[in-house]
């Protein structure tokens, strides 16, 4: 018996696997603030273009409070 419709569940993606082929498949690009993989001034690109994008982001100090 199947308790959910085809497509649902099974073996579920990496996500960077979904984050490649986001950008490959339709140009979207997703990028953590703090990746490892970036030099410091690729950091605060990505940073400056969200901010810019969207807005400041709120103090990590008064999500917490």
């Amino acid at each position: 018996m199947r308790w959910f419709p085809n497509g649902y569940g099974g073996k579920r993606s990496d996500p960077e696997q979904v984050k490649r082929d986001g950008w490959k498949e339709q140009g979207v690009l997703v990028i953590a603030e703090d990746d490892h993989r970036l030099t410091w001034p690729e950091r605060e690109l990505v940073k400056q273009l969200g901010t810019k994008l969207y807005g400041q982001r709120p103090d990590r100090e008064a999500c917490h409070g």
